[in-house]
Order: C-alpha cells, then structure tokens, then sequence
C-alpha cells in the first residue's frame, strides 16, 4: 500500500479493504447558515475580496491550531471586532471550503470597513493625504486631520472624525507609504519578498516553480506525417521533491493559457491523464500548492491567474531581473527536458553546429500527441524513479516520505485532492464579461445563443442602473462553444454558436481571418465575412499541403484547428522511422532500472485532445 491508495474499514460489515485515493470523497454537514452559493470568483469586487482576506488574516492562527478552545476564538474575535460567534462561522465556512472566497460577505450593506462618507468628504480626505502625507514633505497624520478641516470647511461640508481621517492614512499600504515619502530604498529593504529564494521549501508543494521553453525537436503533421516545426513546452516542479508537478504541450507560443492548464493540471490528480495518454505508472503530484514561482512574463500577469493563485491561496511571486540563479529548479529541468529530445528522431540540438549534418526534419517522425505521451511516460517511468543528485535520492521517494514521512522528520499528510476538476481548470482559464442581448452575446464579432440567457436579456443591475454584465469563459483552442455563469444557480452552462452551420474554430483561427480582412482594408466586418475568411484561409492551407515551399507553414497551421476540423487521412508515406519508447530509453540515464515500466502495445492508439470542462459548476 502506498501513499496513493488507504486501508479502509466498512463500518456496516468490518470488513477491510483498500481503497485508491481518488475514488474517495469527504463527507461534510450541510452548512445552514450558508446564505447564498459561492459565486464565481472573478465576480467578486476588490473590496468584497479585501474583506475576504481580512477575514482569513484573523482566522490564520486558529486554523493552524489543532484544538481550538472558546477561549482562543473569543481572543481573536476582540482584535477582530466582532462576536465569538462570527468568528466561529468563519471558520465553518472556510473549513469546508478550503477558499477565500467563503470569507467573502455574502449580503450587500455596510459591514466591517464600509466607508460611509459622503463621496465629497472622501475626495477631501484623499487629496489631503496625497498633498501632506503621500509626499516627499513627509507630513504627519495630525497634518493631513488639520487639512482636511480646513478644507472642508472652506466647502461647507461636515468635517470627519480625526479617527476616519486616521484610519483611511492606517488603509494605505506601507510599501506604498514609504515610495511615495521619499524612502524608496527602505520601502525595498523592508517590503519587497526574496523572490527565488526558497528557505521554506520544507515540504511537497510548498513552491511551484513553472516556465516555457522550445522543445528541441521537431514534430509532424497527424495526417501527412510531414513536419510542421517545433512545438512548445510548459513545465512545472516541485522544488522540494523535484517532482514534477505539471506540463502542457503545444504548438501555440506561451500564453496565460499554457500557464492556467499547466497549474490547473498539477493541482489536480492524474489518473485519468496517464489512462488517456495510454501510459502505465503513477503520478501521485496533487493539490494546491502554497507557493508559484515565475520569471515576469506577461503571460504570469494576467488577471484570471492572479485572482485564480489568490482564491487558492496560492502566494504567486515573480523572479527579480537579472536573478537567474532564482529560477534554478525549473532551468534544470528544462536542461533535463531538453536531453530527453535529444533521444528523439527530429531532434534539433541546442546549437546550429551541433545540428551540422543532421536534417531534423527529414527525420521527424512524432506528432505532437506522440511527443506528449512519450514525454509523459519519461517523466512517470525513469525521471522520477531515478536518483536527483541535488537531494541524493529519487523524486518519487523524496514525495513519498514528505507525505508519508520518515525516521528523521514526520510528514504532511495526503494534500486534499480537488473535488470538481473541471472547476480547477475553468477558475484558471481566461475570462470576459458581456451583456446579454435579444440575440445572446458576442465575443470577437462571433454571436452565441442559448435558451437559458432569456432571463437575462436586456437586464439591468440594481446598484448601477446600467446593463447587467455577466462571466462568460473559453477555451481558446476551441471557440465553438463558451462557458455562461448562470447567477441563478451560480452554475457553468454550455453555450455555443448562434448559427450552429459555423465550424468549430480556433481563436488563433479567429484572428489570422480578422488580419487578413484588415489586410484587405474592409472594416467592420461581421461574422459571416469572418467564418468565410477562415473557410478561404483554410481551403489554402489545404490546398498547400503537398505544395513544396508552403508546405510546412500550412501543416502547422493545420494543426492549429480543434480536433475534428482538421484534414481529411490522406496515404501514409511509405518512409517508416522507428519511435522509441520513452521507459525503455536507456540514452539519458543509462541502463534500464528494476522499476521501470514501458507503454503497452500501442502506446499511440488513443487521441489526446484539450480537458473537457463540465456543463454545470
């Protein structure tokens, strides 16, 4: 029995048996206290998501306590300033729920930190402290309280309490207090994180470090077996264990897309991954990481991840400039990734003199889904059975004993495993936001309808009186369909195109069409014009397939488009090149280990396709 599987005991019949982890579900008491469902959390205000955090900041100590007494509950709730009995449904409430998002206040009104000046006094209070405090005159508080004064009566407006005045001066960030008075050095010194620096890398998960790279081979089209370039990597690890903790592969250049399903991957289980991959072994990497470590791409920033890494508590850091040494673990791994390809018919090298004698594509001979499930069955069958000469034993055992641990130091426990993937990789997908129209919504020029957005058509949002604006999600490999976020059930619905006779199209599809029409000097296009420029985009690409110059730029494109989209099976070309097996590879770490396991007969007989998300949340 391992750390993916429990020894279980029916309680009915005594009987014991043993149980694999992801087959397990944990069993919690309804909440009655609960008074709206969670909401989508790239819905929620900042302020909603300030209180959210301020909530958890009170509640941290408890959490981490192993027994909690009343006498420790009512000590937080006096320095939080509410009841003993709030503090103890903050607790509840996160507890089943592992998320920020359960802090958030589920009812609209003044609450704790509502601002109840009137929106002149507030613009009164704000100049004065941006004018006598925020400057590099350095005021004191007592000097911003006597302007404000002045300056409201002066406008014949009440004058705020010095303690609101004080309070919203205590409201503004220290970092941001000490830049903006002139000590910019200290703010630094004082506020700015290590970034790289990993001392509390103490246990599995605890840091996540993820990048992209080229991979140093080239690949070939599925249907002509032809190349169509080199594709691209993500990878993520775990700096504690080295595992790795996730990866995408694709022929799209790094993207916040790349990023949300490499990290929406390494939090949840993989089972269903390898079985679909058709790779046999375990990859038992799972949970919310507590760290993500990153260089300062702009694919790192944008606001679905950000708002994503900040519901699951996961602290997302960037590496400091000119620090390369900080992103060591991953650079390592990329380096380790790179001598896998190297085993490969296609490779590429690293330089073009090492490649000198070598066409790589004449002698490319994997696709992309055979790429991606021999790097798979690599990374579960030889890298992380073999010895890390940076912890002096394997990822594997060094996951094992920090979940499990060992004679010198006790271990964490099973991370909790998600219980709705789906939801995993749609909070980390990108995201818009869109009235509803007679005719459905739009997104880039393309219409999409679906009976249950009648409710909503034209409707207006109470608080602003303008029109209501509602999250809708997307793939963007596939933008046939969309994801509406029903606020009546808080619930993803499927929802695909108005006009159903459009093909499924890629976004990047999407836009070479509006480029070209662009190109063309046609403005304000409309679907139809769009639908038909992709139709025309494509028949070229098909059309230049067996052209010789435009060949591999076509091929690549082709494979851009969703799964079924894509040409028609011509004739295999009699030219055969021998696909190696990734567990029975011996040309990186030598000789085959006692634990090593191979594919099965057909290691490439099941498609690979982008995850599936499911209709309802």
């Amino acid at each position: 029995m391992t750390h993916s599987s429990v020894l279980a005991k029916d309680l009915g019949t005594g009987e014991s048996k043993t149980l694999r982890v992801e087959m397990l579900t944990p069993i919690v008491e309804a909440d009655s206290t609960q008074e709206q469902a969670e909401r989508d959390l790239a819905l929620y205000s900042d302020e909603e998501w300030a209180e959210g955090q301020r909530r958890l900041f009170f509640i941290k100590p408890l959490l981490e306590k192993p027994v909690r007494y009343r006498a420790d509950v009512e000590e937080v709730a006096k320095v939080a300033g509410v009841h003993f009995t709030t503090l103890y449904k903050w607790l509840r409430a996160f507890l089943l729920s592992g998320h920020v998002s359960s802090l958030v206040p589920a009812k609209a009104g003044p609450r704790t930190g509502t601002r109840m000046l009137s929106a002149e006094q507030e613009s009164v209070i704000q100049s004065a402290i941006d004018d006598k405090y925020l400057s590099e005159d350095r005021g004191t508080a007592q000097d911003v309280v006597d302007e404000v004064k002045r300056r409201c009566r002066r406008m014949k407006l009440k004058v705020p309490s010095h303690i609101t005045v004080r309070a919203r001066i205590r409201d503004i960030p220290k970092a941001t207090a000490l830049r903006k008075r002139g000590l910019r050095d200290e703010a630094r010194d004082q506020y700015q994180p290590l970034r790289g620096s990993f001392p509390n890398a103490n246990h599995p998960y605890s840091v996540i470090q993820i990048d992209h790279t080229p991979a140093n081979v080239i690949v070939v089209d599925e249907v002509s077996r032809l190349p169509i370039g080199r594709p691209y990597l993500t990878l993520a690890i775990d700096v504690r264990t080295r595992m790795v903790a996730g990866l995408y592969l694709s022929m799209d250049p790094p993207s916040s897309v790349a990023v949300g399903i490499c990290l929406s991957q390494a939090i949840c289980q993989k089972r269903e991954y390898l079985a679909y991959l058709g790779v046999t072994g375990e990859w038992p990497a799972w949970g919310v990481m507590g760290k993500v470590h990153s260089d300062n791409a702009k694919e790192f920033r944008s606001r679905a991840l950000s708002r994503a890494c900040e519901d699951y508590q996961i602290d997302l850091q960037y590496r400091m400039k000119k620090t390369p040494h900080y992103g060591g673990h991953i650079e390592r791994l990329m380096g380790t990734a790179a001598r896998i390809f190297l085993g490969l018919p296609g490779k590429t090298f690293s330089n073009p003199k090492e490649r000198k004698g070598y066409d790589s594509e004449a002698k490319a001979a994997m696709t992309l889904k055979e790429l991606e499930a021999y790097l798979v069955d690599y990374i579960v069958n030889k890298y992380h059975k073999n010895i890390h000469s940076g912890i002096g034993m394997t990822p594997l055992v060094a996951w094992e004993r920090g979940i499990s641990g060992s004679d010198k130091e006790p271990g964490i426990g099973l991370l909790p495993a998600p219980e709705d993937p789906a939801r995993v990789q749609l909070d980390f997908m990108p995201y818009e936001e869109r009235t509803i129209q007679r005719y459905g919504y739009q997104l880039d020029n393309v219409h999409y309808y679906d009976r249950v957005l009648d409710p909503y058509i034209n409707s207006v949002d109470p608080k602003t009186k303008q029109k209501a604006k509602y999250l809708i999600r997307r793939d963007p490999r596939d933008i046939s369909v969309t994801y509406f976020l029903d606020p009546a059930d808080n619930r993803y619905t499927a929802v695909k195109y108005r006009n159903v006779a459009h093909p499924a199209i890629s976004l990047w599809e999407l836009n070479a069409a509006a480029s070209r029409l662009k190109e063309e000097g046609l403005k304000g296009v409309d679907e139809d014009q769009l639908f038909d420029t992709v139709d025309r985009l494509r028949q070229r690409v098909d059309d230049a397939l067996n052209a010789t110059k435009s060949a591999k730029a076509a091929r690549r494109s082709a494979a851009r488009r969703p799964p079924g989209t894509r040409p028609a099976p011509a004739k295999q070309p009699a030219r055969t090149v021998a696909v190696p097996s990734a567990a029975n590879d011996e040309s990186i770490h030598g000789q085959k280990g006692a634990n090593d396991q191979s594919f099965g007969d057909d290691p490439f007989a099941e498609p690979i396709t982008p995850f599936s998300v499911s209709l309802k949340r």
